[in-house]
């Protein structure tokens, strides 16, 4: 297989200042280095960019980019970004514990317990409506 995870993730930002505030105060990130444009931090293993743009607009739909967090630093993580103010968007409806917020820039967030493991166990017990199941991809066929 070609891919072997996620690289980086760049974010728009309207107010450079203000997302690396929120990325660092509120969900714990470390900021690796900054310019008059952008930022480079650290998520965990999460290299996150955030970029200057004028441009940043919200999502409309349900895109988010889930963060994975431990059941003992679930709650504390929570109640920071309950005090922060960031509006939640959606209730949880699945496995697992998590929080779906948005950061000041309107980009929506979740921070989640749990992994596809349990996500899959967990869908095993109560399927999807019109949900299969494929063991180590089978059926698939590699891209070249």
């Amino acid at each position: 297989m070609a891919i072997g995870g996620i690289n980086h993730v760049t974010l728009a930002v309207r107010d450079l200042d203000r997302a690396v505030n929120f990325y660092v105060q509120v969900l714990g990130g470390r900021r690796r280095a900054q310019w008059a444009r952008g930022a480079y931090l650290e998520l965990g293993t999460l290299w996150l960019c955030l970029e200057l743009d004028a441009r940043a607009a919200p999502q409309v739909d349900d895109s988010h980019l889930a963060l994975s967090v431990n059941a003992q630093g679930f709650a504390s993580l929570k109640e920071a970004i309950r005090l922060s103010g960031a509006r939640i968007w959606k209730e949880n409806l699945s496995e697992g514990a998590s929080l779906y917020f948005e950061d000041p820039d309107r980009h929506k967030l979740e921070i989640h317990v749990g992994d596809l493991r349990t996500r899959l166990a967990s869908c095993h017990e109560k399927p999807y409506e019109g949900m299969e199941f494929f063991d180590d991809g089978e059926g698939e066929t590699p891209a070249q």
